[in-house]
């Protein structure tokens, strides 16, 4: 699909759920909206500048129907989607730079600053229903989930946070203890059970979501991005997409932890943002080269799905090959899975154990295959990994330079896992 041009850099994206449509926050205070259809073509649908000043976040209802922004002249403003008018605004509404914000339900938007400082609001409201004020640095992201009634952020003071938005009480219903590394991108995986986090170090950690204790630190942690893990998105229930400052988009399983492939990428410029369409088909990613690009994934999950299943059917049938002293090779898998199988002769025990590494190596191949219409994926070669640098807790920047890509950094990511 071709590449939206927008003319000025893209700080947040949000998908329709209801319809095929993208909407867009810009350097220059600009929301737009673009349909798109089933081949990619886009058109634009609206545009207009509700702020003179960066519109840094937008999150649309449920139902489609408003599309709120948060601007650094600390507003928030909701918009008819379908007329591209401005319904109401609320200024001053932070009293710092707003970065965040998140329609929760049809009755509770959640907005981030710059200080920590998290606020919810009734949109039939003028003013804020309730603050919250245990970070102490920017919210870098926000994730809702319906189920739990919950919202977790994530803060540049390396810890992440959850809030009860049934609760009376203005103190959070977990928090984290400092990882020690700024936490900057959430997603919920294994059917809200496990949360991921993209950091600063570039390490993904993963956390239970269980109880309050559980949000104390990460059960896991997956390391292998070379810089900073600034955006994630679920594909599916295990598998997540990451844009990263070094402008790759990586595809990577998680429980098994495994890197899938790279499925696109913007040159040398960090991606900010990503998200996926309703359908499942687009993968949207914004980054400093002022593009709205749209992947096709569907095809990469289907071919990845089809390998895994492959997989699975020549471990089962090694196994029964192991038990029943029988060879599992080529089209004789499927025999051996139906109780049918040929004697292994004594003299091809070493081509049998040469076959197993074949299998072997093969599991560590590519599984994310790209369709025509999509970038060719590629495969990082196996290097040692680098040292990685000494942590210097500061500032997550918002505009980050343009930053060099080696063609070492994915061999150290494949390597690191």
């Amino acid at each position: 699909m071709p590449d939206i041009p927008l003319k000025h850099q893209c700080f947040d994206l949000t998908f329709s759920p209801t319809a095929d449509q993208v909407y867009v926050g810009l350097l220059n205070g600009a929301v737009k909206g673009f349909s798109y259809d089933s081949e990619g073509n886009a058109s634009q649908t609206f545009s207009l500048r509700p702020a003179k000043q960066s519109c840094r976040g937008v999150s649309i209802t449920r139902d489609g129907d408003r599309l709120y922004v948060v601007s650094k002249d600390k507003g928030l403003r909701s918009i008819d989607p379908a007329r591209g008018t401005v319904i109401e605004e609320r200024l001053g509404a932070h009293d710092s730079a707003i970065n965040r914000v998140l329609a929760c339900t049809s009755s509770i938007v959640a907005t981030g600053d710059d200080e920590g400082v998290i606020k919810l609001w009734d949109p039939r409201k003028q003013k804020e229903i309730k603050s919250f004020n245990h970070h102490f640095d920017y919210i870098s992201d926000l994730l809702f989930t319906e189920e739990k009634n919950q919202i977790v952020a994530s803060s540049g003071d390396c810890t992440l946070s959850v809030i009860d938005i049934r609760s009376s009480r203005t103190e959070p219903f977990a928090q984290s203890d400092d990882q020690d590394d700024e936490f900057l991108s959430l997603c919920s995986i294994k059917d809200n059970t496990k949360l991921i986090v993209g950091t600063q170090l570039g390490m993904l950690s993963i956390f239970n979501r269980s109880s309050a204790s559980a949000y104390l630190g990460p059960v896991d942690r997956m390391p292998g991005h070379p810089s900073s893990v600034d955006a994630i998105v679920a594909l599916t229930d295990d598998v997540v997409a990451t844009g990263s400052s070094d402008g790759l988009i990586r595809v990577v399983q998680i429980m098994p932890n495994k890197l899938l492939g790279v499925v696109a990428d913007h040159d040398d410029f960090p991606v900010e943002r990503l998200g996926l369409s309703r359908d499942g088909k687009w993968l949207a990613s914004a980054s400093h080269d002022e593009l709205l690009k749209l992947t096709d994934v569907a095809d990469a999950l289907e071919e990845s799905e089809g390998e895994d299943e492959d997989a699975e059917m020549e471990d089962a049938a090694s196994e029964i090959a192991e038990e029943e002293d029988v060879v599992p090779n080529g089209a004789l898998a499927s025999a051996l899975l139906t109780g049918r199988g040929t004697k292994r002769p004594a003299e091809s025990t070493a081509s049998s154990e040469v076959g197993d590494d074949a299998r072997e190596d093969s599991d560590m191949d590519m599984v994310v295959a790209p369709s025509k219409s999509q970038p060719q994926v590629r495969s990082p070669s196996p290097a040692p990994p680098p040292k990685p640098e000494k942590k210097q807790r500061q500032r997550h920047k918002k505009q980050r330079g343009n930053q060099s890509r080696g063609v070492d950094e994915d061999a150290a990511f494949f390597a690191d896992l």
